[in-house]
């Protein structure tokens, strides 16, 4: 599809759902593909997959919430590779709960991963980039935070906040070759949808104008699109891949 021979591209939460068919599809199309987790067990298994398929995988735990671990997964890939041309900020946990329920901790979990842990990943990879003087920066956000959910006030805002560190970095790096893009999913079939009835399924379904759940590979393919040559003019821009759900 995309050529991304010699192009190094880092993805946080690369080891299962969206993260994982991200790094897939870079790493068969060529690239090298650094992916972090939390989760040893899950990373390795995640990069013996891709690496059976024969891709170029290396995986690094890493907590993006702290700076330190942060700091490491940026060094060791430029250690290894000497560059890093995509990062994919797709970590992201959820903590569900009414907002009269919801727990400080719950809030903190959620904006900590979500949104200071795209921030951390997207300053360390500024300055290797801003050298090089091309990259590209893809965050992975949610419809959720473009229309809001109940139940996910705190997933909500670390997505929608997402959305203004997009634009805003969009803005700073644009004069040095960097893109900065966003791209909010609607409903894809992960684990969590693993775990609905199928009559939960169909209602979902139902809320979508195209009919059917999204796959992680759906959203794979536009992430490869704006790492490539072919969207080297679009920076700043929000794609929802939701089968229609929100519009306008």
């Amino acid at each position: 599809m995309y050529d991304m021979q010699d192009k190094t591209v880092v993805v946080t939460g690369g080891s299962r759902g969206i993260g994982f068919a991200i790094a897939r599809e870079f790493a068969a199309q060529g690239a090298r593909v650094v992916i972090s987790s939390r989760t040893q067990q899950a990373l390795e298994a995640a990069a013996e997959k891709i690496a059976a398929e024969g891709g170029q995988v290396t995986p690094v735990p890493c907590d993006v919430s702290q700076s330190e671990q942060v700091q490491r997964l940026v060094s060791q890939t430029l250690e290894t590779y000497e560059r890093i041309d995509v990062l994919v900020n797709n970590a992201g946990i959820t903590r569900d709960n009414l907002l009269l329920r919801m727990q400080e901790d719950d809030w903190d979990a959620v904006l900590n991963v979500n949104l200071k842990g795209a921030f951390l990943c997207t300053k360390a990879v500024t300055r290797p980039m801003l050298k090089q003087r091309a990259g590209s920066i893809i965050n992975i956000s949610s419809v959720v935070g473009v229309a809001g959910n109940a139940g996910q006030t705190n997933y909500g805002a670390s997505k929608a906040g997402i959305l203004g560190l997009t634009k805003a970095t969009a803005l700073e790096l644009a004069s040095r070759g960097i893109t900065v893009n966003a791209i909010a999913p609607g409903y894809i079939e992960t684990e969590m949808t693993d775990n609905l009835t199928e009559k939960q399924k169909e209602a979902l379904a139902g809320k979508i104008p195209l009919g059917y759940i999204g796959k992680p590979e759906d959203i794979a393919g536009v992430a490869l699109f704006l790492a490539s040559p072919a969207a080297r003019y679009i920076t700043g821009q929000v794609f929802r891949i939701d089968g229609g759900m929100v519009m306008g």
